[in-house]
């Protein structure tokens, strides 16, 4: 069911300001050009931004919709404390994106949003998500905004979608030499046969035999059927190849697919994860069944600041705080792009997001306050953004990104224990 909200006004996030990283610039190349109704700090006037999240509440990916959902409410709590955008709140409508097996729910969800009149959605999670109802969205002429999508096939999509993650060529790269850098060159895959699993798996598996080492399990056709129900078959065959480590790209089928790997003897402390799977399981495994460990995720470390807002806005404590700032980052950008635009129209949006996100140079600047400000005063912005993404490139993909290595204790919970710098090209 969607909803509108007038997001209460709450604390400002003055903890933003602090942040600074010299991201990547690139020329813009969105194929719009930005206003220039912001000239010499005279305030823009346009109609409420209306926004709409198309994130997982219900399904198989509901574990990854918490952080998601308050990165986006921490955002707009932030611009509605500073007054909102053209002197209005920003308007948020919050639909469930559900998962690729359930489509039914996510297009609904997204025909709820078109026919509501928003201007820009944040999400969906799942790559797979994202593609059953791109399509729709771009018909409509509706900004996009993903802050999770890794699947290649959707960089240069449409000129309306974005994400303020990187693609599977940045992440797939940092755990195949993960991997390697620890001593692994025949490696097994337990890959969900899915859009994001395939994709994943090939830059891996590109990395990897470039390294002259061996995907031994995992290859096309050796996917795992994430609606398959039993996958014994799938760890007995990677097994069988005695691989040096084995890489799980997965959702939920996970806690059938562990316990597995761990009742056959397997070291747990060769076991690698994705995105997809690398959280918490403190309550789904018996102690010790993941120590030792390791996943790749996307993104910097919440601040302390930023994680209390996020825990505010989510209603409890978080567990789990995966891609909540790449979704906070997806608000302002697409706030920041109506405002130096100077009206909340999708059309206005797309032209100005490359711009406010550096693709121009600019003056730097962090949170809505800052940045505004500046816009307002008729400058051009490079905003830092949280998760410390670079500008948008000509397929608006971030051209840079931080990829954080987490691993697991006794407990089966994770902590973040290095991290990878990213830059397109590399």
């Amino acid at each position: 069911m969607a909803r509108w909200n007038s997001i209460a006004r709450g604390a400002a996030f003055a903890a933003v300001a602090t942040l600074s990283l010299a991201a990547c610039s690139s020329d813009s190349s969105d194929g719009g050009s930005s206003s220039d109704a912001t000239d010499g700090g005279s305030a823009p006037s346009g109609e409420a931004l209306k926004i709409g999240s198309f994130l997982p509440v219900t399904g198989s990916l509901a574990f990854l919709g918490p952080p998601e959902v308050a990165g986006v409410k921490v955002a707009v709590n932030e611009i509605n404390e500073a007054g909102g955008l053209f002197e209005q709140d920003v308007e948020l409508m919050e639909t469930d994106s559900g998962d690729a097996n359930n489509p039914t729910i996510g297009d609904q969800s997204i025909s709820e949003l078109i026919n509501a009149g928003v201007s820009a959605i944040i999400g969906a999670a799942s790559s797979a998500s994202t593609l059953l109802v791109l399509d729709d969205v771009d018909a409509a002429g509706i900004v996009m905004v993903s802050p999770a999508n890794t699947s290649t096939s959707l960089s240069g999509y449409s000129e309306y979608y974005f994400r303020t993650a990187p693609p599977d060529t940045a992440q797939g790269a940092a755990v195949a030499d993960l991997m390697m850098g620890e001593g692994a060159s025949n490696i097994a895959i337990l890959v969900q046969g899915d859009d994001y699993g395939v994709s994943f798996r090939d830059v891996v598996q590109e990395r990897v035999e470039g390294a002259g080492g061996t995907i031994t399990y995992g290859t096309s056709g050796e996917e795992v059927d994430p609606a398959g129900g039993n996958f014994n078959a799938n760890v007995e065959a990677a097994l069988a190849t005695n691989p040096d480590a084995i890489l799980m790209i997965a959702f939920d089928v996970t806690s059938q697919i562990v316990p597995a790997i761990f009742d056959a003897g397997y070291d747990m402390s060769k076991v690698y994860m994705s995105d997809g799977n690398t959280s918490n399981w403190g309550e789904t495994f018996a102690p010790g069944t993941l120590a030792g460990g390791k996943g790749t995720i996307p993104g910097s470390a919440p601040s302390d600041e930023f994680k209390a807002l996020l825990d505010e806005a989510n209603g409890s404590e978080l567990e789990d705080v995966s891609y909540a700032n790449e979704s906070y980052d997806a608000v302002m950008l697409v706030a920041l792009a109506a405002l130096q635009g100077g009206a909340s129209d999708p059309d206005t949006i797309q032209a100005n997001m490359a711009s406010v996100s550096g693709a121009d140079g600019g003056t730097e600047c962090s949170g809505w306050v800052e940045c505004s400000e500046l816009i307002l005063a008729g400058e051009t912005i490079n905003y830092q953004a949280l998760s410390l993404s670079g500008p948008f490139n000509e397929e608006n993909d971030p051209t840079a990104a931080v990829i954080g290595v987490w691993e697991y204790d006794d407990e089966n919970n994770i902590s973040r224990v290095d991290e990878v710098e990213w830059s397109a090209g590399e």
